[in-house]
């Protein structure tokens, strides 16, 4: 009898999936998801274009975009999880 084998694939996220974690969703939120998407994204253009062209200046405003890309992400998720909290305790 033959035993059959059966391969799980993983896709390996991108930079900018990575960066904003974005298969961290604990309440399944759509919009949490969405804000983390579009964040993902910028980083991604930010990343592609630089590691087409590099530069000292452009490293500088590279690494300082990608941190403004992270805190906007974490800020947004923020008020939007906290907007859900208030109103589940004025019930």
């Amino acid at each position: 009898m033959e035993e059959q084998i059966t391969v799980n694939e993983k896709r390996i996220p991108n930079f900018g999936e990575q960066l904003v974690g974005l298969d961290f969703n604990p309440s399944g939120d759509p919009t949490i998801t969405r804000v983390k998407t579009l964040c993902a994204e910028l980083a991604e253009i930010l990343k592609k274009d630089y590691t087409e062209t590099r530069f000292p200046m452009k490293s500088l405003l590279f690494d300082h975009a990608i941190g403004e890309i992270l805190n906007a992400q974490m800020s947004v998720v923020k008020v939007l999880t906290l907007k859900q909290y208030i109103e589940d305790e004025q019930v």
